[in-house]
């Protein structure tokens, strides 16, 4: 064999080791793509993520007709207590109520920013903690549930599963913002925020845009296994 052929060969051969060995440390000892399991090549993904590929993508419809009021008279009363103060309740530690079933004071620990309130009702103070729906009504109502009957839309709008106790000014902030014009600060909540987002649209059959749909993925893929909540 040709001495000069023979050096060429043996370091063409060296340098496919040598992707092999590099191939190989890049996906932790396995040359699977990411996202995928190395015994069967399918690929992994989460509750969430598999409840978002199930949504339909649409455009918006008109906001034409929108008015608090298609989503019920305000808060609903259960067992003499309004959804308000039952979500409070949920939500706060160290709570106290008075007898007509209103929190009086409470700690929230705010998804939305992180940061520790300490709640205290009165007319200077109660907005201070507000209730969100997380899937603003107005973004619902140009998303399906404006064919939804009005008894199905009160009910969204005092679905506990819809709502969170949070930061007052922080969600005024939001607006109707869906997850592609506005995300909560507090990125360590993002992921759960998105998955309740997910949830409530497949509870009620709503849909998203191809940008929020996008939004939400990109959201999802920092964290595979993330739940899709159920209340």
């Amino acid at each position: 064999m040709n001495p000069s052929y023979r050096r060429r060969r043996i370091s063409l051969v060296a340098a496919v080791v040598t992707v092999i060995i590099v191939v190989i440390v890049r996906f932790g000892g396995s040359i699977q793509p990411p996202g995928q399991s190395a015994t069967s090549g399918s690929v992994i993904t989460s509750p969430a993520i598999t409840a978002l590929n199930l949504l339909d993508i649409k455009g918006r419809a008109p906001k034409t007709g929108y008015t608090r009021a298609q989503f019920g008279d305000g808060w609903q009363v259960i067992n003499g207590c309004d959804t308000r103060e039952i979500i409070l309740n949920r939500d706060l530690t160290n709570v106290v109520l008075d007898q007509s079933c209103n929190v009086v004071s409470g700690v929230l620990d705010d998804p939305y920013t992180g940061k520790t309130i300490q709640f205290s009702r009165g007319a200077n103070t109660s907005a201070a903690v507000q209730i969100d729906h997380v899937v603003a009504l107005s973004d619902a109502w140009q998303k399906g549930a404006q064919n939804l009957s009005a008894t199905k839309r009160t009910e969204f709008a005092n679905d506990p599963l819809e709502l969170l106790a949070v930061d007052g000014p922080t969600n005024q902030a939001k607006l109707d913002g869906d997850a592609a014009t506005w995300l909560p600060p507090n990125t360590a909540f993002r992921c759960q925020y998105v998955a309740r987002q997910v949830a409530v649209k497949s509870k009620y059959q709503l849909w998203v845009t191809q940008a929020e749909h996008d939004a939400i993925a990109r959201v999802l893929s920092t964290c595979p296994n993330q739940a899709l909540p159920t209340k």
